[in-house]
């Protein structure tokens, strides 16, 4: 979410830098003080520029403000609230719904996440538009980063969803082989935690100028989860050149579009693809190619024209078009 609000809000002003406003919280305000600012000064701020539109790029959106179009990744927290702690889950509950009916368009990322929406809130067809994500350029051109062993790349954050504990006997089996299985991201208080991480080499979260070099440099990138909306990182390894194994759940099989290995989210099953994948160097060869095919055809340029066509037809449905304002905030 936080690379689609920071792409975005870059991206659209430069289309029309006369219907483009962009407000951003301070960078302090995080989680319960950017949901203040979210639904006390965001309203006000648009209500000041003008806005006919409020582009809300990251789940929520104030309810004080009748003209919100708004992002919504995915319905994990609807579809399995038991992933997140109560109190964020009671909030999504809460707002989310109330959010998306009231909205003047709903985004999302993924046809798999347009179902959910459609299923979990009763949005009708026609009140919500796929833009997928798209791949910075510096994943295609990155040097590949050195490390001490050969490794296998997971990016994910340390949570339920994420299922990182079936990468178990992977890592155990890599070992013995001499390779390691790192795992870039970390624990958000939102989330219910994961055990059972003990033989992943936890690197935490990693600047954006390193996260590149990390895939390009990796033997193989794995995306074990339980749940996507789209899974951004399987289409920034195939940037890389990385040849990846990820679940065949949710969203993940659309975005890999046939350019990966796709294997049950079970611990036995992530162990064999990977091991068998890391034995065949011609299929290696074979997924680098497809991957980086497909990586090729998800840009944020396109995106933002996506979302700006989206933004104009709902600005031309609410009145006559002025300005629009997008409000990129932090979030939990």
């Amino acid at each position: 979410m936080e690379r689609w609000a920071r792409e975005l809000t870059r991206r659209l002003p430069g289309l029309a830098p006369e219907r483009y406003a962009v407000a951003a919280p301070r960078p302090r305000l995080v989680h319960r003080a950017g949901h203040a600012w979210e639904q006390l000064k965001l309203p006000v701020l648009a209500r000041r520029a003008g806005a006919d539109v409020l582009f809300n790029p990251a789940n929520l959106a104030p309810l004080g403000f009748p003209g919100n179009v708004i992002v919504v990744h995915d319905a994990a927290a609807l579809r399995h609230p038991e992933w997140y702690s109560p109190a964020y889950a009671a909030w999504q509950a809460r707002i989310g719904p109330a959010l998306a009916r009231r909205a003047l368009h709903v985004v999302t990322v993924s046809e798999f996440s347009r179902g959910e929406l459609m299923d979990l809130l009763g949005l009708a067809e026609d009140r919500v538009s796929v833009v997928a994500g798209g791949v910075d350029e510096r994943f295609a051109a990155a040097e590949p980063a050195v490390r001490s062993r050969p490794y296998v790349l997971c990016v994910a954050s340390h949570t339920a969803r994420k299922n990182l504990g079936a990468l178990g006997p992977a890592a155990a089996a890599l070992h013995r082989e001499g390779l390691e299985l790192v795992v870039v991201g970390g624990h958000r208080p939102q989330f219910a935690a994961e055990a059972g991480l003990d033989g992943l080499t936890l690197l935490g979260a990693v600047g954006d100028g390193e996260l590149p070099g990390l895939y390009a440099g990796a033997e193989a990138f794995v995306l074990p989860s339980r749940y996507e909306g789209f899974g951004l990182p399987v289409l920034e390894a195939m940037a890389a050149g990385t040849p990846v194994v990820a679940a065949d759940t949710t969203a993940l099989p659309e975005t890999a579009g046939g350019a990966a290995r796709l294997v049950a989210p079970e611990p036995e099953a992530l162990r064999a693809a990977l091991m068998d994948l890391l034995g065949d160097a011609a299929e290696r060869t074979r997924l680098s190619c497809l991957g980086r095919e497909r990586a090729a055809g998800f840009t944020w340029d396109r995106a933002a024209r996506e979302v700006d066509a989206v933004l104009s037809d709902s600005a031309g449905r609410r009145r006559a078009p002025s300005r629009s304002l997008g409000g990129a905030g932090r979030r939990g």
